[in-house]
């Protein structure tokens, strides 16, 4: 089957709506407070999500049933590019990580009295979520397999008790997807299910909020306790023991569009050293015109261009269901996250003085919020580890053993 890469008319004119939204909107409210929102009101949220909807952008992901667009991947990855381009655009086009990833997997896995209860809201823009499955260690991180956090059965639900932290979007949040061992022991390679969490159920806590280096995450990253934390039976997302397997729902899509918008910082970031390349005169003539400048410039369009083919073909690959998405993923995940830093990092390089000085020009931020990407949804290193084992997996041969006693 050919992959489709052609932009349909309609999502084009979303993207570009979308960019101009961005450009006339957004980025001024991001200058206006440095792109820091980790402790910002939810005013600054709402006000930048009614604006989204007024200009006919809010939510490309969330189905048309839920009152968004309906985007497949592939149209996501180009208006969550045009996003991508401020900081602060995934969040005013409710597309933003944590609740995105969490809106897809309710879709998926959710009854349709859990989507009515807790889908229903968070595509409206109504309330934010969170997603409780990292660990402190030696907990459940980039080994998902570690999951300490425990639910047991008591009469009419489950009581979940343990410690979850660097969970993306939990102060303030309505609701968590929290996943917990509800069998085996740490290290088993299954045994989890997912529960829906009210914020204001006893024994759920934001312990502290972490201080990272991020801070474009609106309202943070934060620790928190479970004690004695009970949930009615209905509280179950999915089947019972089934959470690893319904993760993968949740985690592949978001790995790519956690691309897709950071792509979009990508290109402001070089378009800012473009810009500068072509009007900063030194050594006689643009900055432009010396071969040094012009390597960083042309590594970072190849940069940017081979994530963008990327993108659109894993999202090919994932709207297709084929059996070859989960590779693409991690590898799209791994190249994406390191060329959007290079790109960064270039950029910094060619402005210079400019580059470090965060209140004449977005570099210094874009660096500081591209830097943690190649940790989110899996380190670098995890997503290597998977592609070498599924790509020598054909080729591996039968132990000695193992063709002895057969």
């Amino acid at each position: 089957m050919p992959i489709q890469f052609d932009v349909d008319p309609p999502v084009a004119r979303l993207a570009a709506a979308t960019a101009e939204f961005v450009r006339e909107v957004v980025i001024p409210a991001e200058r206006e407070c440095g792109g820091s929102v980790h402790d910002a009101p939810e005013a600054l949220r709402e006000t930048l999500q009614k604006g989204a909807r007024e200009a006919g952008v809010f939510a490309p992901h969330v189905p048309a049933r839920w009152g968004g667009h309906g985007l497949d991947l592939r149209g996501q990855a180009v208006v969550f590019e045009a996003a991508g381009y401020s900081l602060l655009g995934p969040l005013a086009l409710n597309c933003a990580a944590p609740d995105e990833g969490n809106m897809h997997l309710l879709e998926k896995v959710a009854t349709e009295e859990q989507k009515a209860r807790f889908l229903r809201p968070l595509a409206a823009g109504e309330v934010r979520s969170c997603f409780a499955m990292t660990e402190p260690a030696p907990g459940a991180g980039a080994d998902p397999r570690s999951l300490r956090t425990t639910a047991t059965r008591v009469p009419g639900g489950w009581r979940i008790d343990g410690r979850k932290w660097f969970i993306s979007g939990a102060h303030g949040a309505g609701f968590a997807i929290v996943m917990a061992r509800t069998s085996g022991s740490p290290g088993d390679p299954g045994g989890a299910t997912m529960f829906l969490v009210d914020a204001d159920t006893p024994g759920m806590r934001v312990v502290r909020d972490i201080e990272t280096l991020d801070e474009s995450i609106f309202a943070g990253h934060s620790e928190l306790a479970f004690e004695d934390c009970v949930v009615s039976e209905d509280r179950v997302l999915g089947a019972v023991d089934r959470g690893f397997e319904n993760a993968q729902v949740r985690l592949g899509p978001a790995r790519m569009t956690h691309c897709m918008r950071w792509l979009g910082a990508a290109r402001r970031a070089q378009d800012v050293a473009l810009e500068r390349a072509g009007t900063r005169m030194a050594f006689g003539s643009v900055l432009g015109d010396l071969g040094m400048v012009q390597q960083m410039l042309a590594d970072s369009e190849i940069d940017i261009e081979a994530s963008r083919a990327l993108i659109l073909r894993t999202a090919w690959e994932l709207d297709t269901g084929s059996a070859a998405a989960a590779q693409l993923t991690s590898v799209s995940k791994t190249f994406v996250a390191e060329a959007v830093n290079r790109v960064v990092d270039r950029a910094v390089q060619i402005c210079g003085a400019l580059g470090i000085s965060a209140a004449d020009a977005p570099l210094a931020r874009l660096l500081r919020e591209v830097r943690p990407f190649r940790i989110y949804d899996g380190p670098s290193e995890t997503h290597r580890f998977a592609i070498a084992r599924r790509a020598v997996k054909p080729y591996r041969q039968p132990r000695p053993e193992a063709a002895a006693g057969s």
